[in-house]
């Protein structure tokens, strides 16, 4: 793609409402692996902010296109950073740029910079409120533009355009898939040790845009997130015992996923979202069902052990399952085919295994390690290269990025019992806590949003 500096041109012919499919990396983006990222760890991005063509009022959090276009280039630097792969330089380290230089970069004022990428973008208000915004990256010792896109946003969705183009910009030099523009379903809790509340909520990936989805009346608990975003499974305490609901996002109503009065738990959506796992327990055994996500049906069976058989969750294709059985003796990690069939210990490592969760990949599963402490480990579905990605007092519930390169979990504190979310790189050398307004548990990572 050509460099332009007719900025009107290149503005129509890059603009993408959210309805079209995600972008993807083009010309295959630079080499590497999930779990050697040495040689785009010292790559230096240049992230100046974003000019705006006017600025004027917006209805956006941000208040003007000027500040909008200053708070994009923050969130584009933090998404960029956080991974742990790049080394980027954030709009409040950087100079301005004139709105006409989006498009035209002058190269020679990044190089004594040291940056290696120089990503641009712009702020555009129409009179009816919305916003365009154009993102560009561009190599700074080629002096040429590497990709482009340009998004048409409402004024209360701004956020998912700085997310779009971090998108844009990993998938172009990483050639992976995109994570950012995703959302995270989590129990926020608060209270003291023994009593406390737990309610459904929903955040983006970087831990903004926090919504309480129930009030705490009752318990909730391991939500998952259906594959279009439209409901979340979980477990919640509304009639006084444990059952599995589906809460619809859009009518705010929510159905049993099981008409029985037995305990169910552990939901998990197939990948193609018509069909949820679930746990139930039955005169002291506990095994694995699956049932119609459209509700109806006799549910199927698919363990049948002397044992604990709790959280299945599905191989990327459907043809698998992983889940959690003590049928041995301790708590070991299982895999079956999808109907129930040729079940077998993976687990042979010492110590007890539990919630595992397989790879938006396929070809890792992560897992709670239990050895004393609880950690965070990944293995491959054949049980072997074990490796340890935490080693803290007690990380628990691994759930997996959209692209399988990040898993989010849970920490509990010694003493205190307060819990909080956080994240690793599979390298297990990048670690952060994402900040929320309470306590947090049991996160569940969605797909790239549709």
């Amino acid at each position: 793609m050509t460099k332009s500096t007719n900025i009107a041109g290149v503005i129509s012919a890059a603009l993408l409402a959210f309805t079209a499919q995600p972008v993807l990396a083009q010309d295959g983006g630079l080499t590497g692996s999930v779990s050697d990222e040495s040689e785009w760890q010292d790559l230096g991005i240049a992230i100046p902010a974003f000019p705006a063509q006017q600025d004027v009022p917006t209805a956006a959090a941000p208040k003007t296109t000027s500040a909008l276009g200053v708070e994009l280039a923050r969130i584009i630097t933090a998404d960029l950073k956080n991974n742990g792969l790049f080394r980027p330089v954030g709009p409040d380290a950087l100079p301005r740029i004139a709105f006409t230089e989006a498009t035209n970069p002058q190269f020679g004022r990044w190089t004594p910079l040291g940056s290696e990428m120089l990503v641009h973008g712009f702020v555009r208000a129409a009179a009816d409120g919305q916003l365009t915004v154009g993102c560009y990256l561009y190599d700074v010792q080629l002096q040429s533009e590497l990709v482009r896109e340009g998004y048409v946003v409402s004024p209360s969705d701004w956020r998912r355009a700085a997310h779009k183009c971090a998108d844009l910009i990993y998938s172009r030099l990483s050639g992976e898939d995109p994570f950012f523009d995703s959302k995270i379903a989590y129990i926020a809790e608060t209270g003291p040790k023994g009593n406390r509340r737990k309610r459904l909520a929903i955040m983006d990936s970087d831990g903004a845009n926090h919504t309480f989805i129930t009030s705490g009346s009752s318990t909730a608990l391991t939500p998952r997130y259906s594959p279009d975003y439209s409901k979340i499974a979980y477990l919640s305490y509304n009639d006084g015992n444990p059952r599995i609901y589906v809460y619809d996002i859009n009518s705010k109503s929510q159905t049993l996923v099981a008409q029985s009065s037995n305990p169910t738990f552990a939901p998990r959506w197939s990948p193609d979202g018509r069909y949820i796992l679930y746990s139930m327990a039955t005169a002291g055994n506990t095994d694995i069902y699956r049932v119609s996500s459209a509700g109806g049906g006799t549910p199927v069976k698919l363990t049948n052990s002397p044992g604990i058989d709790i959280g299945g969750s599905y191989s990327p294709d459907g043809k698998r399952i992983v889940f959690e059985s003590d049928r041995s003796g301790s708590q070991q990690i299982y895999v079956m085919d999808a109907d129930g069939g040729n079940q077998k210990r993976i687990s042979f490592f010492g110590g007890r295994a539990a919630t595992p969760e397989w790879s938006p990949r396929g070809d890792q599963i992560a897992f709670t390690h239990i050895t004393g402490n609880f950690r965070i480990a990944t293995m491959s579905p054949g049980g072997g290269n074990v490796r340890h990605l935490t080693n803290a007092w007690q990380d628990e519930a691994p759930t997996w990025s959209p692209n399988g390169r990040i898993i989010q979990f849970f920490r509990t504190e010694r003493g205190s019992g307060r819990t909080g979310l956080w994240q690793v790189d599979l390298t297990g050398r990048h670690l952060r806590k994402l900040e929320t307004p309470e306590d947090a548990s049991d996160p569940s990572w969605g797909p790239v949003r549709p």
